[in-house]
């Protein structure tokens, strides 16, 4: 019986990209954090310029990345007062606009989450969901992990979360 094999011939469509983001935040004293523009009941908060939403901003990065753009500290910087206490959603929103005007749209996400603590498994689900929903695909498009750094550096020692997000873009038809 012969079977059907996928033969990689070196080429990728040109109507698809693909890009990767990284984002780390440390952790302060607080109430809550953000992760994927779902609010977590936490005893610390992101020290960031903005609301700190690591995912998204791994995200934004993706994106970015794969339309061959500079990252969100270029878009985004960090002196600028109109980003500062900004929704992490808000701002994707911009880099959408951007990969609109270039005639892209998402396609596939997939993020992983670092963090120690809090223990992430029961916000997955709300976190695909509105990830889903800010970037206009299916959740079955979305993939949210989460692991721990096994109480290795500044993240397995509760003080700072980090996330990684590949991201697929494809052409507007």
């Amino acid at each position: 019986m012969k079977k059907d094999t996928f033969q990689f011939n070196g080429d990728i469509p040109k109507d698809i990209l693909f890009g990767i983001g990284y984002d780390i935040h440390r952790l302060v004293f607080g109430e809550n954090i953000v992760l994927c523009g779902v609010k977590i009941p936490f005893d610390r908060a992101f020290d960031a310029h903005s609301d700190g939403d690591a995912p998204l901003h791994a995200v934004m990065d993706a994106i970015l990345s794969s339309l061959g753009q500079k990252d969100i500290g270029h878009l985004f910087p960090v002196n600028d007062d109109a980003f500062k206490g900004a929704d992490s959603a808000d701002l994707l929103k911009q880099v959408l606009n951007i990969a609109k005007q270039k005639g892209y749209k998402p396609s596939n996400a997939s993020v992983a989450v670092i963090a120690e603590k809090p223990k992430l498994a029961p916000y997955l689900d709300g976190m695909k969901a509105s990830l889903s929903s800010l970037l206009g695909i299916s959740p079955d498009r979305v993939g949210i992990t989460a692991t721990t750094n096994e109480g290795v550096d500044l993240i397995g020692n509760g003080e700072a979360i980090a996330s990684f997000a590949v991201v697929s873009l494809e052409k507007i038809k």
